[in-house]
C-alpha cells in the first residue's frame, strides 16, 4: 500500500442536533443516551463510525479498496471469504502465513477494516484481527440535555383485526424521542504507526475528514431530526510518534456551557466557541493546527 501517513493526528469534532434522537439506547426503549449521573447526553463511537461507513459506502459505492466490512446485513463470514477465494487459500488447510495474507487483503479492500480495525478470527476464513488506525472517543453533550418522550398518531392500522377493534376510527398511537437542542462534542485519534500495519494512507485521511464534514447530510431521517457537523478542528503532528500529549491538544478547543436558558440553536454556542487559529500551534512545538470546518 503506498503513500501510508507519516503523520499522527488528533481532532475535535462538534456536531448538533435539534428536535431528533442522536443515538437511541434498545435497552431504554429508545431514549436519547444519556448519563444518569450528571444528565449530559452521550453518543457511542460505534454510532459514528457507522455513519462514516456509510457515507464512504454511498460515495466509492462499496468497490475495493473501499468496501465496506460491517455494514447493514453484512455476514462477516463471507465477508471474509472473498479474501480466501482471491487467494486461493484452501481454509481447512490454512497456516498462520494464510492468515496473514488475508488479513493483508481484508485492509487492501476493505476501508473499514484499515481505518477502524476488525475482530476477524472466526472459525470459518480466519483472517486474523486489525487495530485500527482511527479511533473516536465517545460524544458528550456540552450541558445537561432534557430528552423528551411525544406521542405520535398514525391514521392507519396494520391489519384488519384492529381495524375492526377500533370499529373503523383506525389509529395507532406511538412515542417519539427527542432531544429539543444538544451540542455534542468528540475527540480522535489517527496514529501513523498503526496505519503502517493496516495501509491507512493519505487517500483514506482525506476521505475520513470529508466523512466528518459531510456524513449528516446523507443520513437524515425523521428520528434524528436535524444534525450538523459544527466544527472539526485537526492537530497535526510533524512526526509518527507526535509532539504533544493528545488531551493537551484537546484542552486548547473550549466550548462554554450555554447560561440562563436552556440551549435552542447553534447560535447560543457559537460566539462561546474557542478554537486554535490555524497554523502553528502556540506553546506545542511540533504541532500545527487546521479548522477544517
Amino acid at each position: 500500500m503506498s503513500n501510508v501517513i507519516q503523520n499522527r493526528y488528533e481532532f475535535v469534532y462538534l456536531l448538533d442536533v435539534e428536535n431528533g434522537n442522536p443515538n437511541g439506547d434498545p435497552d431504554a426503549g429508545n431514549m436519547p443516551r444519556i448519563d444518569p449521573e450528571t444528565g449530559y447526553g452521550i453518543i457511542t463511537d460505534v454510532c459514528l463510525k457507522r455513519k462514516i461507513r456509510n457515507y464512504v459506502q454511498i460515495i466509492k459505492n462499496d468497490q475495493p479498496p473501499y468496501c465496506i466490512y460491517v455494514k447493514e446485513k453484512a455476514i462477516l463470514t463471507n465477508q471474509q471469504k472473498r479474501a480466501y477465494e482471491a487467494l486461493k487459500i484452501d481454509p481447512k488447510g490454512k497456516t498462520p502465513d494464510d492468515i496473514e495474507k488475508a488479513r493483508l487483503w481484508m485492509c487492501q479492500n476493505f476501508f473499514d477494516v484499515r481505518t477502524f480495525g476488525a475482530v476477524m478470527s472466526l472459525k470459518d476464513y480466519n483472517c486474523g484481527q486489525v487495530r485500527g488506525a482511527v479511533q473516536l472517543n465517545f460524544g458528550r453533550s456540552i450541558d445537561v440535555i432534557c430528552p423528551r418522550e411525544l406521542t405520535i398518531t398514525r391514521m392507519a392500522v396494520a391489519t384488519e383485526k384492529e381495524a375492526e377493534a377500533q370499529s373503523g376510527d383506525n389509529r395507532t398511537m406511538g412515542r417519539k424521542n427527542i432531544v429539543p437542542y444538544a451540542l455534542y462534542r468528540t475527540e480522535g485519534y489517527v496514529s501513523a504507526c498503526l496505519a503502517e500495519q493496516t495501509g491507512f494512507n493519505e487517500e483514506d485521511l482525506a476521505l475520513l475528514w470529508d466523512a466528518l464534514i459531510n456524513m449528516f447530510d446523507h443520513d437524515h431521517s425523521a428520528a434524528r431530526g436535524k444534525m450538523c457537523a459544527r466544527r472539526l478542528i485537526v492537530f497535526k503532528h510533524d512526526s509518527k510518534i507526535g509532539n504533544a500529549p493528545a488531551h493537551k491538544l484537546f484542552e486548547t478547543v473550549r466550548v462554554k456551557p450555554c447560561e440562563g436558558k436552556p440551549p435552542r440553536s447553534f447560535d447560543d454556542y457559537k460566539d462561546n466557541i474557542t478554537t486554535p487559529l490555524d497554523g502553528v500551534l502556540k506553546g506545542f512545538s511540533g504541532v500545527t493546527v487546521q479548522n477544517l470546518l
